[in-house]
């Protein structure tokens, strides 16, 4: 069963999707459902990270440092 919300929408935002309502044959009601189903629609599902976050440059670091005290790594 639907639910009614009344959200303020901004004037030009509102003019928008008047615009794109009125080219593609869709209530604005229809394009405010498609895009909210479109971003949350997978919030649930985590992505894994693949690759390193920080493209560094010159040597690495050991990848398991065995007899390393982490203390040394951190604070020289």
């Amino acid at each position: 069963m639907p639910v009614r919300t009344t959200v303020d929408i901004p004037e030009p935002l509102h003019n928008r999707l008047k615009q794109r309502s009125q080219a593609s044959g869709a209530s604005i009601r229809s394009l405010i459902v498609r895009a909210l189903e479109e971003t949350y629609a997978g919030a649930g599902k985590k992505k894994r990270v693949t690759g390193p976050l920080i493209r560094g440059r010159g040597k690495r670091g050991p990848l398991y440092p065995g007899d390393e005290n982490p203390h040394d790594l951190v604070f020289p």
